[in-house]
């Protein structure tokens, strides 16, 4: 893999705060949250962003769903505050049973 530039590790440690923030947030309110993690392609940021919140079981997820959008909100806000804007928050937050390894 290509080292990353200073940018690249500047967007990377920026997400990554924000998504800590987010997991422990999600682990505090969401009933079921296991871990939160991202994905992003750094030659497409922002809009490559992809953040995983992953939670225990099917009931749980059916449970946060309805919460969604108020899920996507805080992610947006926590980055916006670290200088990054998502244009359409809808695209960059969803609630997953899989794990990072599957």
């Amino acid at each position: 893999m290509k080292k990353l530039s200073k940018v690249q590790l500047k967007q990377q440690a920026a997400v990554l705060a924000a998504v800590n923030t987010l997991e422990q947030q999600a682990l505090a309110e969401l009933a079921g949250t296991v871990q939160c993690w991202f994905s992003m392609e750094y030659e497409a940021f922002p809009g490559s962003l992809l953040v995983r919140l992953q939670l225990a079981e099917q009931a749980a997820l059916a449970q946060a769903q309805p919460q969604l959008l108020l899920w996507q909100k805080r992610l947006s806000a926590l980055l916006l505050k670290k200088g990054i804007v998502l244009k359409d928050l809808r695209k960059h937050l969803v609630f997953t049973l899989s794990s990072p390894e599957d």
